[in-house]
């Protein structure tokens, strides 16, 4: 086909290496402004991408150029482009369209542009944004990258605050999303997604301050998402009923929200094989694991929020953090649940530590304490104090061994009166006289035999009571250990 008229140097020379896909280098650095040598219309562009010439026979026609000042709208939405496209160096003055497009492989490579819509776009190869620098927003919803997205040292800064800089919702990439060294403002939306090939943000800042950095709710990533090692998230990063096969990484990385009462991770309802939430710095504002279910938690106590959210989390393997620092882990939350004491202590028996799981049980019964009105929170104290809720019932005994000995050392001072003649009663025994006070029956008889007289009868008095509170305790202890709920 012959040239269009009208066509500057520029465009004639990309129309005469297209059908051999040869790359026109109109300078090697970004143009800063429309120098007449390197202006090159996107409409030029558009009719070679949708087919208006052919390529060359033994040769793959396609788009290369390096350079370029590209003006008016780059548009093929809708259309089928069978050539490959390279921007290398490029400024394109307005949005590039590819909405609803099939396209081969797609590539702009450290190019300056207002904005990329790939709305329900089909890349039968990989989408490069690499080392660009958009000024407006990348929209990818629905679309699907055969080939993988790369957006490696990429700068997205939204147009406007309550507009995501990223937005791929429904977003299927069959290779893998490497997103690495990037600085985002504005925040990511994944929302749906499905990263086949795993999810590579490293070293990546978002930048959404008092909003959501990263929305990725029912996302699911297969292999690995590595949100670590340099990644900063300066907003809330909601990952709620996520999947990642594999693992979630926070290693090294940062998680701020910029308010301690907002959500810096909200992880609810996710399934995950293996969390490495271990950041650089502690977490600054909220984390939620709610219903979560994780194989494998690799944390730290250095790193835990004030306030961390885990009724419903399950997991299999917990590493990190001494005995004392699970305690505290489970304790974060500022309403009082059962489940995370339920499901650590539960943890510590599976692994064969049953003196650390019955201490958290105890500290489960502790931590309840609070929630109780005073006649029942002094109840609690009681059995904390006597039995240990029936999870340390050797207190009972110590508490009726010291009891026993005062008894024996206050009656063997102060014998009680007999009440019928001598004759009729038994022998007098300080030992067994206390036992009789203190088991809530007349078992050996000399409680309803002899009678303490003068001080001594209210030590009498103070055993009976004392008895009957731990034999109450004891059978409370252990009921509640047989049904803690």
């Amino acid at each position: 086909m012959p040239q269009p008229p009208g066509l500057n140097d520029a465009e004639r020379r990309l129309w005469t290496a297209f059908p051999t896909g040869s790359t026109v280098v109109l300078g090697d650095d970004r143009p800063a402004g429309p120098l007449p040598d390197r202006i090159v219309r996107a409409e030029i562009i558009t009719r070679l991408l949708l087919g208006e010439r052919e390529a060359r026979p033994g040769a793959v026609a396609a788009v290369r150029l390096r350079g370029a000042y590209v003006t008016g709208r780059l548009d093929v939405s809708g259309g089928r482009v069978e050539a490959e496209l390279l921007l290398e160096n490029c400024r394109l003055v307005e949005e590039a369209v590819f909405a609803n497009a099939e396209t081969r492989q797609l590539r702009f490579s450290g190019c300056r542009m207002p904005g990329f819509d790939g709305g329900g776009l089909r890349v039968d190869g990989f989408l490069s944004l690499s080392g660009s620098e958009i000024e407006g927003e990348v929209r990818l919803p629905r679309a699907q990258i055969l080939g993988g997205l790369r957006m490696n040292g990429t700068r997205v800064t939204a147009s406007a605050p309550e507009k995501w800089a990223v937005s791929g919702g429904a977003l299927v990439v069959d290779a893998g999303a490497f997103i690495r060294d990037a600085e985002i403002t504005g925040g990511v939306r994944f929302v749906g997604a499905r990263m086949n090939g795993g999810l590579f943000m490293e070293r990546t800042t978002l930048v959404n301050p008092g909003r959501i950095a990263l929305d990725a709710q029912n996302m699911v990533v297969e292999d690995t998402a590595e949100l670590s090692h340099g990644f900063k998230a300066l907003g809330t990063v909601r990952l709620r009923s996520a999947r990642v096969n594999g693992i979630l990484s926070f290693s090294k990385g940062r998680l701020d929200s910029s308010d301690p009462a907002r959500m810096a991770l909200h992880a609810s309802h996710m399934q995950v094989d293996e969390l490495l939430l271990w950041p650089e710095e502690k977490i600054r504002g909220r984390v939620s694991l709610l219903y979560s279910r994780i194989d494998l938690i690799q944390d730290h106590p250095d790193i835990w929020p004030d306030e961390l959210y885990l009724d419903g989390l399950t997991y299999q393997t917990l590493r990190g953090g001494k005995f004392k620092d699970r305690l505290s882990w489970v304790s974060r939350d500022t309403q009082f649940r059962l489940q995370p004491y339920e499901q650590l202590a539960g943890w510590y028996h599976g692994i064969g530590h049953d003196d650390l799981a019955r201490k958290v049980q105890l500290a489960k019964m502790r931590a309840r304490r609070r929630m109780l009105h005073p006649v029942a929170r002094a109840w609690n104290h009681v059995l904390d104090w006597t039995v240990g809720f029936g999870y340390r019932p050797w207190l009972a005994f110590a508490w009726f061994a010291a009891l026993l000995a005062v008894g024996t050392t206050v009656f063997s001072m102060e014998h009680p009166r007999p009440v019928k003649p001598q004759n009729e009663l038994p022998s007098f025994h300080a030992l067994i006289y206390t036992l009789d006070l203190l088991i809530p029956l007349d078992t050996f008889g000399q409680q309803l035999s002899y009678d303490a007289v003068n001080w001594s009868r209210w030590v009498g008095y103070a055993l009976v009571a004392t008895g009957w509170v731990l034999v109450t305790a004891l059978i409370a202890g252990a009921a509640r250990v047989l049904r803690p709920n």
